[in-house]
């Protein structure tokens, strides 16, 4: 008689020290994507204050660097590993994923140091590639709802090559109009990733909470917000102005109703809360803007720093921890991030909107502070993206 094995199969565990940069997308993307942040915007205040010069006119560099730089790096990686999970399918990993980051830093080095149509060629390579590979594992999984996410990188494809042609002057356009769109396009998508994850995570960290959601108001925000910033990115008119405030009003019953108050001593949480809170403050200010009665940069940083880069430190910790096997629990020093980068947003924002003659300040403080708070995503989480899950599963 055949004896049954008792002992439960095994799967092959990875050990914590293995090099693991390669294994998911969220790996390369957010270790490039910080170190960037850290670098490039203290590199801008030395640009501004006119000590250094770049190929391209200073504050075009700018734009595209955090939005195509910075932004677009960590979009990939989110997306990349976050497909995974919606569809089962492997995404790009191993050396198609280090082809890719190449890809990337080859754009940033181009940016940085060249000017005519090849660098158009190299930095505009990065994302359809990635929007190909996307779009292969969500298509082969049937995963509809996801399509719009798998579009996303494409669309913004085609606002990289608008700015391009228009800085060749192929094409009469203004560059930074392309940079907003692209911006615009950016906001859209937090408004639908955050509308699924931000009530979902409080939800099941904070017991008994109260919350408020509604489906249509969801669709409200999304189109009316939408709506709002390509009529702003587009100079449609004062008139468009009532629609950047009805958005603004969507979007803050929208955030309220996930209870915001209640997850003040959950720092993972409050950052995600707080940094939506600034989309309807820069719809806003792009209100405002459009009547002419404040600069336009005051919407475009409430909504690239306080918004952008706020759900970015956020979600950068976050997803960290929970992909490399760890305790979902902000520290000390993801704490000290979240502060200054929020720091980082209201001294841009405030001096733009209300204290003109301290404009150069809040550049150089909200630059100083926003490297510090990625430098200090760095120092705490180079190990855990360079090493393997502690708990010896894959990716």
């Amino acid at each position: 008689m055949a004896l049954i094995p008792l002992e439960e199969p095994t799967t092959k565990r990875i050990p914590p020290d293995t090099f693991s940069l390669w294994a998911l997308g969220f790996r390369p993307f957010y270790l490039l994507a910080a170190a960037f942040a850290a670098i490039a915007v203290p590199l801008w205040a030395v640009v501004y204050s006119g000590a250094l010069q770049t190929p391209i006119p200073g504050m075009w560099w700018h734009a595209h660097e955090m939005i195509f730089g910075f932004a677009a790096a960590v979009i990939i990686g989110f997306l990349f590993t976050a497909a995974r999970n919606w569809t089962g399918l492997d995404t790009p990993a191993g050396g198609q994923l280090a082809a890719l980051a190449a890809l990337w830093l080859a754009g940033r080095l181009a940016m940085a140091f060249g000017s005519g149509a090849w660098v158009a060629v190299i930095d505009l390579a990065f994302l359809p590639v990635a929007a190909a590979l996307l779009l292969r594992v969500l298509v082969r999984a049937k995963s509809k709802r996801n399509y719009f996410v798998g579009v996303l990188p494409g669309l913004l494809s085609l606002a990289n090559l608008v700015f391009h042609l228009a800085v060749l002057q192929l094409i009469d356009a203004d560059p930074l109009a392309a940079m907003h769109l692209a911006l615009g396009l950016i906001v859209v998508l937090e408004t639908i990733i955050g509308g699924r994850v931000i009530p979902m995570f409080t939800f099941n960290v904070i017991r008994g909470i109260k919350q408020w959601r509604d489906v249509r108001l969801d669709w409200a925000a999304a189109v009316s917000t939408g709506i709002a910033l390509l009529l702003w990115a587009t100079g449609a008119g004062a008139w468009a102005a009532v629609v950047s405030f009805a958005a603004a009003v969507l979007q803050l019953l929208r955030v309220g109703g996930w209870n915001p108050w209640a997850t003040r001593k959950v720092p993972l949480l409050w950052i995600l809360h707080l940094s939506y809170l600034w989309i309807p403050i820069g719809l806003a200010l792009t209100g405002f803007a459009q009547l002419e009665l404040l600069p336009r940069s005051a919407g475009v940083h409430a909504l690239a720093i306080g918004a952008t880069g706020g759900l970015i430190i956020g979600m950068i910790t976050r997803t960290a921890l929970g992909h490399t096997g760890r305790m979902l629990v902000a520290g000390p020093i993801e704490t000290a991030a979240y502060v200054v980068v929020q720091l980082a947003a209201l001294a841009r924002v405030l001096t733009v909107a209300a204290i003109p003659a301290g404009l150069i300040g809040g550049i150089h403080a909200a630059a100083t502070l926003w490297a510090i708070g990625f430098g200090l995503y760095l120092w705490r989480y180079t190990p855990f993206l360079l090493k393997a899950r502690v708990d010896g599963k894959a990716g």
